[in-house]
């Protein structure tokens, strides 16, 4: 557990730019964004989803506020995207969900923002970040959650999102390369964050990566 807490606070510290909103409307796609802490993939990808035209513009936050000062983080982070457009659904843990609110719009506790503000011309979404998913459904009980079903259960609800969304745009971490050997929960962890970053790029339309604010196509 000690491992994700310190990756989600990590990658909550960083600082996000705030991208000016693009007029011209682009391509619509499913697209995988990869990259460090402080890499610049956030604001690269909420520039994206804004480029994308789509009327309405979800951000689907999976960050599990774990005390008094992330929970003040999440509410000026938040407030940081007010007047921009953005929808905001907080989905920690089971994100196919999500799905229910962006498609159909129905009523969810505590979503009631979003829901009935569906528009004809398609939904976009960015969801921020599979890395803080994986920890959450993983470390979600008193039990550490199979790799495999983690893998299975995210997999299974992208393809829902992706199925009633016009563009989504994924953020993960790129945990992989520092070369230490960490404990078995947090291999374990590891493994299942990269097997379902394979996956996702996968069914992607593009996979970029991010590299110090410039990003770099790889599909």
């Amino acid at each position: 557990m000690a491992f994700a807490e310190t990756l989600q606070r990590a990658e909550f510290s960083v600082s996000r730019g705030r991208p000016a909103m693009v007029q011209e409307r682009r391509p619509l796609l499913t697209e995988l964004v990869i990259g460090g802490s402080g890499s610049g993939k956030s604001a690269y990808a909420e520039q994206e989803v804004l480029a994308a035209g789509c009327g309405s513009v979800y951000y689907l936050a999976t960050m599990r506020v774990l005390d008094e000062e992330m929970e003040k983080k999440v509410a000026r982070h938040r407030n940081m995207r007010a007047g921009r457009g953005w929808l905001t659904l907080e989905q920690p843990v089971d994100i196919g969900k999500a799905a229910d609110v962006i498609g159909c719009a129905s009523s969810v506790p505590g979503q009631a923002e979003a829901a009935g503000r569906i528009r004809g011309d398609g939904s976009a979404v960015l969801l921020e970040c599979l890395s803080n998913l994986v920890a959450n459904e993983m470390f979600r009980g008193a039990q550490v959650l199979a790799e495999d079903a983690v893998a299975r259960n995210i997999v299974s609800g992208i393809r829902r999102l992706r199925a009633c969304t016009a563009c989504l745009v994924i953020v993960t971490n790129a945990v992989f390369s520092d070369g230490t050997a960490y404990d078995e929960g947090t291999e374990a962890y590891i493994r299942a964050l990269g097997r379902i970053n394979q996956e996702i790029s996968g069914m992607a339309d593009r996979v970029t990566e991010v590299v110090a604010g410039i990003p770099v196509r790889l599909k």
